[in-house]
């Protein structure tokens, strides 16, 4: 029995609608640059006439829209969103969709180890995820390569603004097992998905309004702000360091409570 395989067909159907999903937003929105560019200076002044809680709230303080990465910054929020939830649907579910339609039972009955049960589960998940993460990297360069309009851009901080989507994928998805694995019984992933992501969103925007550098410090977002990637050209190594830490222990105490954890028979 390929646990992987099994794994990787079930994940097919979202694979697909994930990445037909960032695909069309990278490309629609990119799509309007170079008209937007032209009044780009006039939108700058307008939004200049926001309240700066406000624009930090969205990552667009001091973001400037003439710019190809300035504008895609905003753009790569709502992939950073997009494959957030995704990874989080596949952490919550990993374990419980077993347990829920009681087939994890007859899984543990194989000649198969829980940790190697386990290991296959993350390796279709991440495999899933990198499928997604292809698609967001190829078609973020192919719209800006058509849509710049002759403008220069950083091909390294690109990159890096790309490589957040990496990060929060392994970050949601480590996060959504370990919560999976702390609680008895999930019924509906859903909630718990959305409920995760967009918490930790609201939180690093509330963090922002308040100018509040303590909640900092808790969610990813503000760990891989796009805002800042742009404005320097690197990554905030002391936030990147928490979430990279917040992986790194999501995965150790995964393993660890899925083998001692108690598995009700049918």
């Amino acid at each position: 029995m390929n646990i992987y395989m099994h794994e990787l067909k079930m994940n097919f159907r979202s694979v697909i609608s994930w990445s037909v999903a960032v695909f069309l937003m990278i490309f629609l929105y990119m799509s309007i640059f170079s008209s937007l560019a032209v009044d780009a200076e006039v939108l700058n002044d307008m939004m200049s006439e926001f309240p700066e809680e406000f624009l930090i709230a969205f990552g667009m303080d001091g973001v400037d829209l003439s710019a190809v990465l300035g504008y895609f910054g905003i753009t790569m929020l709502f992939s950073q969103l997009l494959i957030s939830i995704q990874a989080a649907n596949y952490g919550f579910s990993l374990i419980s969709v077993e347990e829920r339609e009681l087939t994890a039972n007859f899984l543990l009955t194989k000649p198969v180890g829980r940790t190697k049960i386990l290991t296959s589960k993350l390796l279709a998940a991440l495999t899933s995820l990198a499928i997604t993460s292809v698609v967001i990297w190829g078609s973020s360069f192919i719209s800006i390569s058509i849509f710049r309009d002759g403008r220069p851009y950083d091909t390294n901080t690109l990159v890096l603004l790309l490589l957040t989507t990496t990060f929060l994928a392994l970050f949601f998805l480590m996060v959504g097992l370990l919560i999976s694995l702390l609680v008895r019984k999930i019924r509906n992933v859903t909630p718990f998905s959305m409920g995760l992501v967009f918490g930790l969103f609201v939180i690093n925007a509330f963090g922002g309004m308040i100018g509040d550098d303590k909640l900092t410090y808790i969610t990813p977002f503000s760990h891989f702000d796009a805002t800042y990637i742009v404005k320097n050209a690197a990554f905030d190594l002391p936030l990147v360091s928490i979430s990279v830490a917040v992986i790194v222990i999501s995965v150790v105490a995964s393993y660890w409570l899925y083998e001692k954890r108690n598995i009700h028979s049918v």
